[in-house]
């Protein structure tokens, strides 16, 4: 897992995300963010930092005629250095607030969509949503002992944002019974 970026110039869309994002754009599903953001609780940066996140990666999508439908952070940590921000929350992944609010504001079926992530914290809260979870990376036989309950697994390993999206592709198309054609605007979202 990568550590979130400090500043702008750390910032980097990864390769192939930009495709993947419009890959479910064209699949009529919604795309949402729902990240753990500790940074200004943990004082690493402010608001108008992470702001300037989000113009760079709405920038990127922009220039790669891809969307992302709403973006929904958890500031909190419970260790933060701002006493605002710290606290236990039902937000912070793996709790599933953000999902909730996600569904709830959006018109979506949780049964019927993905939460796609690198952590562990997103496999767990995906599966507490009742989604249907794409593990980012290599599952590795040390990640059973630390998730929640040990004998969680994801739906799917992908080794990057192309390879779930096109698992997600090849899901649909099976549950459309149509070969090679998108479906009609799903009530269904890809977390990530």
């Amino acid at each position: 897992m990568v550590d979130s970026p400090f500043t702008p110039s750390q910032f980097r869309i990864l390769p192939r995300a930009l495709q993947a994002i419009r890959l479910m754009n064209t699949l009529g599903l919604a795309v949402v963010v729902v990240s753990n953001q500790p940074g200004i609780a943990k004082r690493h940066f402010d608001q108008s930092t992470l702001r300037e996140f989000d113009r760079k990666l709405r920038s990127s999508l922009r220039s790669a005629a891809a969307r992302i439908d709403a973006i929904y952070y958890c500031l909190h940590h419970p260790e933060a250095q701002v006493k605002t921000l710290r606290q236990r929350c039902k937000c912070r992944k793996p709790g599933i607030g953000m999902l909730t609010r996600a569904a709830r504001d959006l018109g979506l079926s949780l049964a019927a969509s993905y939460m796609v992530g690198d952590g562990l914290t997103d496999i767990e809260a995906g599966n507490r949503a009742g989604c249907r979870t794409i593990f980012i990376g290599r599952w590795k036989c040390e990640h059973c002992q630390f998730i929640h309950p040990p004998t969680l697994r994801p739906t799917f390993v992908a080794k990057d944002l192309w390879e779930a999206a096109q698992l997600i592709r090849s899901e649909l198309q099976r549950a459309s019974g149509v070969s090679g054609a998108a479906p009609k605007r799903w009530k269904a979202a890809v977390a990530l």
